[in-house]
């Protein structure tokens, strides 16, 4: 008797502002995912937030980002999770989803209300790894090192212009870089370099989130810190790639330099990136404990500002942050360097359901009632 396959359901769109690459990443999974290990249901949720049947949810991947005709009754992870031998449940989900209502804890929380196995952080994690400034907290408890920084709140900023910058200059020096607490992909995300840019990239970041992250240039004025990452994989004992590097095509890897630039213009990544045996085992370490430090599972990106080493102190490596839902298209950075460490991007997809299922797994030993 055939082995039953597990029926996986991939979920992507949603109502954030990576929505597109959230298809795009939908797109190269569904191409590689093993058709013969798994029965596959495409999720789509469309930018509105409506969850949709199967057959709009492919048309969804299509060209047009709106299905041409949306079924009458919607499909939930509810009605997927109560009725798993109807055609509609799924034994675990991979929800290929970023930024806002993807990555941030909300959809996850859905998930363990309806008990189903899913791909990546829990609840905590998601949440802790999408907010800069609770990851940040995080980060600093467990004493790892990253840029100064201060935050403000929305409300702050403009209640009193003045008196925010004064508290900005005076914990931190230019350039800056003025980020949205909650937000993926770079968007929002302005670097600072004298007071004068300070007033319109602290309205931008404001304009996408209520609590604003400004960070202090990593090597000093003029100085263009090199920008390398790892990607994690595992639950309680996980496990870092090699190290790669960024070089973006333009000042920083902002949301045009990842997506889209093209040809001559667009960033290059080095993978291994030029490290030395010393440089890239701190790395890969650090990498692995700010994964435990946000109670990460499943996988996640982790990135890092190293800056150059200068007559007066050696090359200084800063945590800058961490990304719970990469993106996941072939060419993204985080199955290239697992490809690079010597796991193929199907044989990826396979790990992150087992992972999945065993975390799914190990919650079952968990008592919820006396």
């Amino acid at each position: 008797m055939a082995k039953k396959k597990l029926r996986v359901g991939i979920l992507f769109g949603g109502k954030s502002g990576e929505h597109e690459i959230s298809l795009r990443s939908a797109r190269s999974i569904l191409k590689a995912i093993d058709r013969k290990k798994y029965d596959v249901v495409e999720l789509g949720i469309t930018q509105q937030g409506r969850w949709l049947a199967s057959g709009d949810s492919q048309a969804l991947l299509g060209e047009s980002t709106t299905p041409a005709h949306p079924s009458e009754k919607s499909l939930t992870i509810a009605s997927a999770a109560a009725e798993p031998g109807s055609g509609a449940g799924v034994d675990v989900v991979f929800p290929v989803l970023h930024g806002t209502f993807g990555e941030d804890g909300t959809i996850q929380g859905l998930f363990e209300l309806a008990d189903i196995p899913y791909v990546g952080s829990g609840v905590l994690g998601s949440s802790a790894g999408m907010d800069k400034d609770a990851m940040k907290r995080m980060f600093f408890a467990a004493g790892l090192p990253q840029t100064p920084h201060v935050t403000l709140l929305r409300s702050e900023w403009r209640a009193d212009p003045k008196k925010s910058t004064r508290l900005i200059e005076k914990s931190l020096t230019y350039p800056l870089f003025v980020k949205p607490a909650n937000l993926g992909s770079s968007v929002g995300i302005s670097k600072v370099k004298t007071r004068a840019d300070l007033a319109s990239a602290m309205d931008l970041a404001a304009s996408f989130d209520r609590k604003i992250v400004i960070e202090q240039g990593v090597g000093g004025p003029g100085v263009k810190p090199r920008e390398l990452e790892v990607a994690v994989l595992g639950n309680d004992t996980p496990e870092a790639s090699i190290v790669g590097e960024i070089v973006p095509a333009k000042e920083f890897y902002d949301y045009e330099a990842k997506y889209e630039l093209n040809g001559a213009d667009e960033s290059v990544s080095i993978i291994p990136a030029k490290l030395t045996a010393a440089e890239s085992k701190k790395i890969r370490a650090m990498a692995i404990a700010a994964f435990r430090a946000c109670d990460c599972s499943g996988l996640a990106r982790v990135d890092f500002l190293m800056a150059p080493a200068t007559k007066a102190k050696p090359a200084e490596i800063l945590l800058n942050e961490i990304n719970t839902m990469p993106g996941f298209t072939s060419i993204s950075m985080y199955p290239k360097l697992w490809q690079a460490s010597g796991l193929t991007y199907k044989k990826l997809i396979d790990r992150l359901i087992d992972l999945a299922l065993e975390r799914h797994k190990e919650k079952q030993q968990t008592s919820f009632t006396r």
